[in-house]
């Protein structure tokens, strides 16, 4: 009996399952660390590295966040981790999709970036996109996510499909993508203009971690920064826009949203040619983009 007593006195209690998680979460992020080679992420190797991948302190300046508080979150501390947080890491540690929402599961944490079968995009919504080619179209939400797109969209402006899901976002790539950049004809115009009909969308958001970490994003250009602090605000309209797509050349499009619901907060944009020479340019770039297979 003395000896059962003392083995229950002294037996380790059992790790909660938070603990684990947190085991789990850092064993995780050192075996991605590892992985990634300097030159990756444009960094420097160095004669002196001992590290196998990258060091600690690396992927806390490639994610803006504190060397001793990233070597915390790899001791399995109980700290608390926000959804911007997470997001940099995953860029940072270039996580596939699947490695993301392992990520974001082992923190207890719920992704807020679009997934790719968003459910407010209905089979009927894909069949609609599709039947509307060679016109590019896609549906973006109020915080210009592109949820889905055909495959003349996916032309458009850059390679979309060739981009992690997180990162097909309008804002992001009209500050961020130099191919996006350079399809813009009036890209100061654009960026100013989408800044301020963010700033007016974003009043009914605030506080919300999908809104936070794409700002935090955003706030990575020094462009962004400046538009964002003019506090200018503009509604959503309908206007003429001009490209110049690196397969077809200059394209004079239409812009329209069709709204798809308030309860939804999403609408398809599409872009009519406004001319006749756009329209043969537009059916051009479709036959590219059937033959390369993109669109979703």
């Amino acid at each position: 009996m003395t000896t059962t007593a003392t083995t229950r006195e002294t037996a380790a209690p059992r790790p909660r399952g938070s603990e684990i998680r947190r085991h789990e979460l850092a064993a995780f992020l050192r075996s991605r660390r590892e992985r990634i080679a300097p030159e990756q992420v444009g960094l420097p190797r160095g004669a002196r590295r001992r590290t196998p991948g990258l060091r600690r302190e690396e992927v806390a300046q490639l994610s803006a966040v504190g060397v001793t508080w990233y070597t915390w979150l790899e001791q399995a501390r109980d700290i608390q981790v926000s959804v911007q947080v997470l997001d940099a890491l995953a860029r940072s540690l270039m996580l596939d999709a699947s490695e993301r929402a392992h990520l974001f599961q082992l923190a207890g944490a719920t992704d807020p970036t679009p997934a790719a079968n968003c459910p407010s995009v209905t089979p009927a919504l894909r069949a609609m996109l599709r039947q509307l080619e060679p016109i590019p179209a896609c549906v973006q939400n109020s915080r210009y996510d592109i949820l889905a797109h055909n495959r003349t969209y996916g032309r458009l402006l850059c390679d979309l499909d060739a981009l992690p899901a997180q990162d097909r976002n309008c804002m992001l790539l009209v500050y961020t993508n130099k191919e996006w950049q350079a399809s813009v004809v009036h890209l100061e115009e654009t960026q100013r203009l989408m800044a301020a009909r963010l700033r007016a969308s974003l009043a009914g958001h605030l506080g919300e971690p999908a809104w936070k970490m794409l700002l935090k994003r955003l706030e990575e250009s020094p462009k962004f920064r400046e538009n964002w602090q003019r506090y200018e605000v503009m509604g959503v309209r309908s206007k003429t826009k001009e490209f110049l797509n690196a397969h077809v050349g200059h394209l004079k499009l239409e812009h329209t949203d069709l709204w798809l619901g308030p309860e939804l907060g999403a609408r398809m944009v599409t872009y009519t040619p406004a001319d006749e020479e756009s329209r043969e340019r537009l059916e051009r770039l479709y036959d590219i983009a059937r033959a390369t297979g993109a669109g979703v």
